[in-house]
């Protein structure tokens, strides 16, 4: 094995691990819950070692980066199944539909018609997760709470199968409360299958029911950061220290 196999192979191991722990506090196996490598930014050469070491479900957050390394990595490797994590364009939904397994960010009702026309006319039924806006937040994409029960209807009259309900807590904050109330929603709702938590509180997500955590740093280690340019004057120095 080299370098790169076996460090994947380790994180990996670290991950389910701790994921084994949670588990069985809520009388479960790691084996219970789907563990999404979430391979955004990343490229070939850096997913292929996670994939020699075992992972075969993968996230991605854009279409446009999943068709360009996903088609020749599947190829290379059968069983790999991909969810579309991040948020979804309407006219990007027949391309997702043709790539994906599953899509985890349904949350509006034109995105729910621009996923059952490209479903029709593929002639295939994507699992779909709705996306729960359930920090309340006006710059993060997903279904306000107080319409997400007409939205799983709608999906439901649709054909759509509602696989479960999707959230991002708000960052910096205690995410335990949020993780119950969209557990409380999927309740009320009869839905089991609850896609929350990510590298940071991925265990405390499944003690609350998790069924499907998204991990992406604690799988590739953290992503680098994009260099600022340099500024050509002073000026410009103090306007790029204010917008960082």
């Amino acid at each position: 094995m080299t370098t790169d196999s076996i460090e994947a192979a380790n994180r990996l191991n670290a991950v389910r691990d701790t994921m084994g722990r949670a588990a069985r506090l809520t009388g479960r196996t790691a084996d219970d819950i789907t563990l999404i490598a979430v391979s955004k930014t990343q490229d070939a050469a850096a997913i292929q070692p996670l994939i020699a070491a075992g992972q075969r479900v993968f996230g991605e957050n854009r279409v446009q980066e999943a068709q360009d390394k996903w088609p020749q990595l599947r190829a290379e490797t059968p069983g790999i199944t991909l969810h579309l994590v991040g948020q979804l364009q309407s006219n990007k939904a027949a391309d997702a539909v043709a790539l994906f397994d599953v899509i985890h960010s349904l949350d509006r009702p034109s995105l729910l018609t621009a996923l059952a026309k490209a479903m029709d006319v593929a002639d295939k039924r994507l699992p779909c997760f709705i996306q729960v806006n359930i920090g309340a937040e006006e710059q993060k994409g997903g279904c306000p709470i107080s319409e997400t029960p007409a939205l799983i209807r709608a999906a439901r009259d649709a054909d759509i199968p509602v696989a479960g309900l999707m959230c991002v807590p708000p960052a910096n904050v205690e995410p335990a409360p949020y993780f119950a109330l969209l557990a409380k929603i999927a309740r009320d709702e009869g839905i089991d299958q609850l896609s929350m938590g990510m590298s940071g509180d991925f265990e405390t997500a499944i003690m609350l029911g998790a069924t499907h955590i998204r991990v992406g740093t604690a799988l590739f280690g953290e992503r680098a950061s994009p260099a600022r340019p340099v500024p050509a004057s002073g000026r410009g120095m103090i306007r790029n220290s204010r917008e960082g």
